[in-house]
């Protein structure tokens, strides 16, 4: 039996499912029966010799890599990548861009973690409909569908002015059409950042045109000892000076509850939460991807920042005070005309809070035993045959304050148990180091009033972890890569915004 050739109008109907149904579950089932009438293609990183295992790229600071200089009509249907960095932040300096059509400026632009789901440049593993981190965070998918009638041009820019990206692995996936619709929908991602945030409302996206939102990404540092998420979410749709959508809370219009927690679900989630304490970081999302918010001229999205504040003795100062805590985002929409973006977004030294960045090897370390340790640009390691052993690294305080004090620990299938201490204080529960693979892992030992000077922080040796393979040699192994400090008075006139906003 000869086949007939599939009629334009069902060819359209296939190209708008393939854009607008998420790409999670068995809605994806639905495109498989349909005859395709487009190419499957890919760009990678993949080394031009087959037998070659260097597939990766290397980014020096300062510089752009193009992922992908594609020529339409096409459809963006997935992006992977895998970032191994000696920058603590990368997810911050990385900035990910997107061209449509040849324009002169990009349509998306956001810190590479941001868009792909976790701000402050943190790292940590989530599912979601369209996007999803694996491997600790550093392994990330994309699975936004983005189409252009003539060109597409993907770029990532390391914008440290110190670290390289030694190893940026990529893939592209997209598909060639013979035509796509004239009125079809471009993808727009736009980062925002308010730190601290000031007087009013929080803008997440401001734009004209006609199309839909689909997607908030939203991360808050916090400034004060209490919950952030009292505020509303509001949609200003076509010019309107009256919401028309009007949230319950933060926390509400993130799917959750009484607060948040880490958690992921296909259209909402926290992939990150540490706590309701000074410093403490947080990042929630949500996919408008059942119930997009669309708009014919016009939308405005934006959130209250308000929460409770307790001080340092437990008094509460109110449940619904505007807090000045560190506030940025990402928004996520179709829209036509496609709009670009001529003013950049924060330089990279403002997109972060002031970091104290000390590499371990740098410190001075002790080692008991002294055998057994080995140190290079990148981290200090530590193989010692006894299951009660010392490794400590001590630092300089320059200015009194309080600190938040983290590391980045080697966590691997060599790693053992290991109790931290600051300052001879027990600083944290015991750690446990083993896991299948090797990653470097934020570990936090909480927050600290430090005086000027001299500070240990030392791990002392708890046997081997539970989890340990029969068949690894009989070492306990720890590794450190930096020490990474946060003075909060440093995060600059929070305590004063505070107090006049207390004051109002």
């Amino acid at each position: 039996m000869q086949l007939r050739p599939i009629p334009f109008g069902l060819l359209i109907f296939a190209i708008l499912i393939s854009l607008f149904l998420p790409a999670y579950g068995q809605n994806d089932l639905s495109r498989l029966f349909l005859p395709p009438d487009f190419q499957a293609k890919r760009i990678s990183s993949s080394a031009a010799d087959l037998n070659s295992n260097g597939d990766s790229r290397l980014i020096a600071p300062g510089k752009t890599l193009v992922l992908a200089d594609l020529d339409g009509p096409g459809i963006i249907s997935h992006i992977w990548a895998t970032v191994g960095s000696s920058d603590p932040f990368w997810g911050r300096s990385l900035v990910l861009r997107i061209y449509w059509d040849g324009a002169p400026e990009p349509s998306v632009v956001a810190p590479f973690g941001d868009f792909f789901g976790v701000g402050h440049g943190a790292l940590t593993s989530f599912n979601s409909a369209v996007v999803t981190r694996s491997s600790y965070g550093r392994a990330v998918n994309c699975y936004w569908k983005m189409p252009f009638r003539k060109h597409a041009r993907i770029t990532v820019t390391n914008e440290s002015t110190v670290f390289p990206t030694e190893s940026f692995y990529y893939q592209v996936d997209w598909q060639k059409w013979p035509e796509l619709p004239k009125d079809i929908l471009y993808f727009h991602a736009r980062y925002r950042q308010a730190m601290p945030a000031g007087p009013g409302d929080y803008t997440i996206l401001e734009t004209t045109g006609k199309g839909q939102y689909v997607g908030t990404v939203y991360s808050v540092q916090e400034m004060e000892t209490g919950w952030f998420g009292e505020g509303d979410d509001r949609f200003y749709i076509d010019g309107e000076t009256t919401p028309s959508l009007r949230g319950t809370g933060t926390e509400d219009y993130f799917g959750d509850g009484w607060g948040l927690r880490q958690f992921s679900r296909p259209y909402y989630g926290a992939s990150l939460w540490e706590g309701y304490f000074p410093g403490d970081r947080v990042t929630a999302y949500r996919w408008h991807i059942p119930d997009p918010v669309t708009f014919k001229k016009s939308i405005k999205v934006t959130i209250e920042h308000k929460g409770s504040v307790y001080t340092d003795t437990g008094q509460h100062l109110g449940q619904s005070i505007e807090r000045p805590d560190w506030i940025s985002s990402v928004a996520f929409w179709y829209q036509w005309p496609p709009r670009t973006f001529h003013t950049p977004i924060a330089p990279v030294e403002k997109r972060l809070a002031p970091y104290r960045i000390l590499k371990a090897s740098e410190l001075g370390i002790q080692a008991d035993p002294p055998r057994h340790l080995s140190k290079n640009k990148f981290s200090v390691d530590y193989s010692p045959m006894v299951p009660d052993a010392k490794l400590s690294f001590t630092f300089r305080i320059a200015e009194k304050g309080r600190y938040q004090v983290n590391a980045l620990i080697s966590y691997s299938v060599f790693g053992s148990r290991y109790q931290p201490f600051l300052d001879d204080q027990p600083a944290g529960p015991v750690l446990d180091l083993c896991v299948s693979g090797q990653a470097p892992i934020w570990t936090r030992f909480d927050l600290h009033d430090l005086e000027p000077g001299p500070h240990t922080l030392r791990f002392e040796g708890r046997g081997a972890s539970p989890h340990k393979r029969t068949l690894v040699p009989p070492t306990y192994g720890i590794g450190v890569y930096d020490i990474i400090l946060l003075r909060l008075e440093d995060m600059k006139g929070y305590h004063q915004a505070l107090r006049r906003m207390l004051r109002k």
